[in-house]
């Protein structure tokens, strides 16, 4: 193993420098006040969670998570997402309190990577749950919400693409009898491999006509006709029952006003494993990876002991300033060089200019060696020198 190098950083870890960060900063201030004009309000969880409750029912890849022994001996993990630990703290908690509950989110999280290739181990999400509401009510308002926020964010051109686990779920047991075989073709579509998996359905033993059926699956992308062409796919209730569901969304959504930024997309798969139901990803112009994702989970609750039904969305702010394109301009700082002989009369003109808001930075004269190269930085600087440091006046 070689030496690690000084300034060297964990794989897929990261520094905010202050520009990014005032970015940051500004764009979660937006997401957030949405958020709470909806009435979702935000908690925080712990970063660590014992392995055996959060992170086994997270549904995050074992080898991501980030695993520590405490003193007791007990496996801890670094949280991999944010839907798990708010369930465990709802069942513990809040469900006692009232349901629906809506709650919100923003906090670090945290996913191994075995070597770097441009994967954050360490990225902020921004989400909310709504635990207790089974309606199609409470999806569509989820996806209104999502949205609006994007809207608020400042983006202006992204897709929110929907699906439903349980249809391809059940086309899947139709069509192929093995859980082994229905694996091998969600990870062709989680993977967005569409060649994989032709390939791999017309290897299949299989009738032409189910063949068919699986490889006209992926055409399912597009408007509300969608739904139709999908019913024409599917046998037996629980199929129907699923496009019954995404047919009911979309009316809500098309009462929210949101439905142009909507499109179904059938085939879509989450490597998350406790979705249930409707499923959705958000696209945004200028990034290739999905900028956020939510769904339905009604039995994760259960997990911890206390069954409810639930459905939310997170959103990786990483992603979203990508997709902006664009960072905050950074904050106008009011430079005072003072020197000894007029310490005090600078420290009153800071505290002054603070107080009716301004941003002020105190510099002493002594501790800079370029004085014109240092005060290039701020947009106004005012001098507090005595004779000795520069024969300038105020």
């Amino acid at each position: 193993m070689s030496k690690l190098l000084m300034f060297e950083k964990p794989v897929g870890m990261r520094d905010t420098l202050p520009h990014i960060y005032e970015t940051k900063r500004k764009l979660k201030e937006a997401v957030e006040k949405e958020m709470r004009s909806w009435g979702y309000r935000f908690i925080e969880t712990p970063a660590l969670e014992y392995y055996e409750t959060v992170g086994e029912a997270s549904a995050i890849l074992d080898r991501q998570l980030f695993k520590l022994l405490d003193q007791a001996g007990h496996t801890l993990v670094l949280r991999p997402d944010m839907t798990a630990p708010i369930a465990r703290v709802a069942a513990s908690k809040l469900l006692k309190e009232r349901v629906p509950l809506r709650l919100a989110y923003s906090a670090n999280v945290y996913r191994a990577q075995q070597r770097e290739g441009g994967r954050a181990a360490e990225f902020e999400q921004i989400g909310v749950e709504m635990i207790g509401d089974q309606t199609t009510s409470a999806d569509a308002e989820l996806i209104s919400l999502l949205v609006s926020v994007l809207k608020k964010a400042g983006l202006k051109r992204f897709q929110v693409s929907l699906g439903h686990i349980r249809f391809t779920d059940e086309l899947f047991k139709q069509i192929l009898g093995t859980e082994e075989r229905a694996e091998y073709l969600r990870r062709f579509l989680y993977e967005k491999n569409y060649v994989g998996y032709r390939e791999y359905v017309k290897s299949l033993s299989l009738s032409s006509i189910d063949k068919q059926r699986l490889l006209r699956f992926l055409d399912l992308s597009g408007g509300k006709e969608c739904l139709e062409k999908a019913s024409e796919l599917i046998e037996g209730q629980a199929g129907r029952e699923a496009i019954e569901e995404l047919n009911s969304v979309y009316e809500r959504l098309e009462e929210y006003g949101v439905a142009e930024y909507i499109k179904f997309d059938l085939p879509l798969v989450s490597h998350m494993s406790y979705y249930t139901g409707l499923l959705f990803e958000v696209y945004a112009e200028g990034v290739g990876v999905p900028v956020g994702n939510g769904g339905r989970y009604d039995q994760l609750l259960e997990k911890f002991g206390r069954p409810a039904s639930a459905t939310g969305f997170g959103l990786r702010v990483d992603m979203l300033i990508r997709a902006l394109d664009e960072l905050a301009e950074e904050e106008a700082v009011h430079c005072i060089l003072f020197s000894n002989e007029r310490r005090v009369e600078a420290i009153q003109e800071a505290a002054a200019r603070r107080e009716k808001g301004e941003a002020v930075l105190l510099q002493d004269v002594n501790g800079v060696e370029d004085v014109d190269r240092f005060t290039e930085a701020y947009a106004s600087v005012s001098f507090f020198l005595g004779k000795a440091a520069s024969g300038k006046g105020n």
